[in-house]
């Protein structure tokens, strides 16, 4: 990739936050501490689904790949923020950079798309209970997984693609602790036209389409469920939703706070601080909240948790 003066882009420079110095240390520890947990807690969810028989239901397939996603985006964009809290030079190759944003995009866009198979399955588990064994097939959840992985990487590919193929020629430096599209396209000395129009048709649609299956999906089991005669069996019926509903809202609105607010200089710190949230700390809470509100998974925990001491 050339900049305008006619010379080779092989690096760019993130620029993380601003006034961090005297933070580092501490930033370092809060963010390792919170990767950490995360891995653990995904791959710990992940291995225990496997391990259970009581958590081969579709349900729990969803979750384990929702788990594995979280892995990918989290690292893609984590261990290089850590490095940079520590060193003096910030730099990021050009491919690195290329790299970073295309497995970012890819699984980001894969977990919007799996929290509306989720919806649509915790729909049918309610509303069709009857028919969701022929409906929820082992089948169907591989497709609705597998479109899933193909809409985020076509996402991703066609912004990676079109943003890199841009010249840059205003600066190399990143106002991001990470390669993300809206950063990079305010580097670029090329018409970024084309760019933005795909990033609002495709945002736009993937945001629009997932999010509308979460709602219609919960309007109909809202429905589903007012029409219970028993109170306690409105409780237990909403008990069911309750994980993957809270874990929608904390995805979909540091979402839409991202990439729904009018640009300004002020709304790129804010950015920057909710993806952090949306990057880090949602991939660590998604196995918290499905584990401490979901009376299986803290089951499978206590029957594996006692197989471990007994061997001990």
């Amino acid at each position: 990739m050339t900049q305008g003066n006619g010379t080779e882009v092989t690096e760019f420079y993130l620029l993380g936050f601003g006034g961090q110095q005297q933070f580092q240390s501490v930033l370092f520890t809060v963010f390792l501490v919170i990767y950490v947990m995360s891995m653990v807690g995904n791959t710990g969810m992940i291995l225990l689904i496997n391990t259970d028989s009581r958590l081969q239901t579709p349900m729990y397939f969803f979750l384990q790949h929702l788990a594995f996603v979280d892995i990918c985006y989290t690292s893609a964009i984590t261990p290089k923020m850590l490095q940079n809290f520590m060193v003096e030079n910030k730099s990021i190759s050009y491919r690195g950079c290329l790299l970073q944003l295309l497995v970012y995009a890819i699984f980001v866009t894969s977990d919007c798309y799996l929290l509306a198979a989720m919806a649509v399955d915790r729909y049918v588990a309610i509303c069709k209970p009857l028919h969701y064994p022929i409906i929820m097939s082992r089948t169907v959840c591989i497709l609705l997984v597998a479109g899933s992985y193909l809409m985020g990487s076509i996402n991703a590919s066609v912004h990676t693609g079109f943003t890199f193929s841009l010249s840059f020629c205003k600066s190399t430096n990143i106002n991001h602790f990470f390669c993300d599209v809206p950063p990079i396209l305010a580097l670029s000395c090329s018409s970024i036209d084309i760019n933005i129009m795909l990033l609002v048709v495709f945002v736009g649609f993937n945001l629009t389409f997932t999010v509308s299956v979460v709602i219609f999906s919960y309007i109909c089991i809202l429905a589903a469920i007012l029409k219970m005669s028993s109170a306690a069996g409105r409780k237990k019926t909403f008990s069911t939703c309750a994980s993957h509903l809270t874990a929608v809202t904390i995805f979909y609105g540091t979402l839409c706070y991202m990439y729904l607010q009018p640009p300004s200089e002020r709304s790129q710190e804010n950015m920057k601080v909710a993806s952090v949230f949306y990057g880090t700390v949602i991939p660590m809470l998604n196995p918290l909240i499905y584990s401490l509100r979901n009376k299986e998974v803290k089951e499978a925990v206590k029957v594996i948790g006692k197989k471990f001491l007994y061997q001990i």
